[in-house]
């Protein structure tokens, strides 16, 4: 699919009065997605809420990890992290992407990583990076369109040992 019919939407930090709606969708993503994330629907829904708030608050502010929601008619439809990698301090490592299934194609993605890419380029990184199961080709496709290029890098996949991710990179 492509980016041809944009969807308006408002992209944005997250803010610690986002942490219900921020909760409801990680909640759908590993439901959507579970391969793509580093913790299952399980261990998310058991995580108390407390323990998800200060997550929220922690990445709402400052200039070493943020999320990015995009919203449509007053509900969350995408996301996605960035963090200063610990081995290049200059590259920021894109994390949880994840549009919902009716906004994939409708440029909700492209909006969202320009927002990590703005405020990773306002810390002082010029360069993001993000992996992506290999085998999942229509997320590479989408990743290509928005300048991600794949650098022939493998690594294991962080819980799951029997998948691979490729690494993908682009200017901030």
């Amino acid at each position: 699919m492509t980016d041809v019919t944009a969807t308006p939407c408002a992209v944005r930090r997250i803010r610690p009065s986002d942490t219900a709606r921020m909760r409801a969708m990680r909640i759908e993503m590993l439901a959507d997605t579970p391969l793509a994330f580093l913790e299952t629907l399980a261990e998310a829904a058991a995580r108390p809420h407390a323990e998800f708030a200060a997550r929220v608050a922690r990445v709402s502010a400052g200039d070493e990890v943020a999320q990015f929601v995009a919203e449509v008619d007053g509900r969350f439809v995408a996301h996605a992290g960035g963090v200063v990698s610990p081995d290049e301090p200059t590259l920021t490592v894109v994390y949880a992407v994840y549009v919902t299934p009716e906004h994939r194609g409708s440029g909700v993605l492209r909006a969202l990583l320009d927002s990590v890419a703005r405020w990773s380029r306002a810390a002082g990184r010029p360069e993001l990076m993000l992996e992506v199961v290999v085998g999942n080709d229509r997320a590479v496709r989408a990743y290509e369109r928005l300048g991600f290029v794949d650098t022939g890098v493998r690594v294991p996949h962080p819980t799951i040992p029997v998948l691979t991710e490729l690494q993908m990179r682009r200017a901030a």
